[in-house]
């Protein structure tokens, strides 16, 4: 083999090397929840609180997620995604936007962010699950600390 080949296959080698490092780097800030200075529940709270009545309990996940892990008792189920979100949660508060509210999603990383949303939208107790339904560096999450959950039904 020239040395020319093998140089250019170090080159090629070493962009490959390079574009996968960049792809982990960049997945892995996509998985780092954004700082929320507001309120914080684990799990354990999160579920006595939406027992009780004392919060509103928003999992925030996706349909999807919601059929393969069911949704924590006491927790509805109101898809982020959704065009409506805002209207749909001032109906769920009967229009106070000073009820406490948690957010939980899978990890932590969009109940965090969405957080900071609803908080600059007007939103003033807004309150982070950082432990989410599947565990983080906050803690082992609702699934994990056998937590009851109820299955997805779909809404009509």
């Amino acid at each position: 083999m020239t040395e020319t080949r093998l140089k250019r296959r170090r080159w090629v080698l070493l962009g490959g090397v390079t574009a996968l490092a960049a792809g982990f780097a960049i997945r892995e800030y996509r998985l780092i929840p954004e700082d929320f200075s507001g309120g914080k529940l684990s799990v354990a709270q999160a579920q006595a609180g939406a027992a009780s009545g004392d919060i509103l309990l928003i999992d925030i996940r996706t349909p999807r997620e919601w059929r393969a892990t069911g949704i924590g008792r006491g927790a509805i189920p109101l898809d982020m995604r959704r065009d409506d979100f805002l209207p749909a949660l001032d109906r769920l508060t009967g229009g106070d936007r000073s009820r406490p509210i948690a957010l939980i999603c899978a990890r932590g990383v969009r109940s965090a962010r969405l957080s900071n949303a609803l908080t600059r939208a007007g939103f003033s107790n807004i309150i982070d699950v950082p432990e989410g339904m599947l565990g983080s560096a906050a803690g082992p999450g609702w699934i994990r600390a056998g937590l009851p959950v109820n299955p997805y039904e779909v809404q009509s």
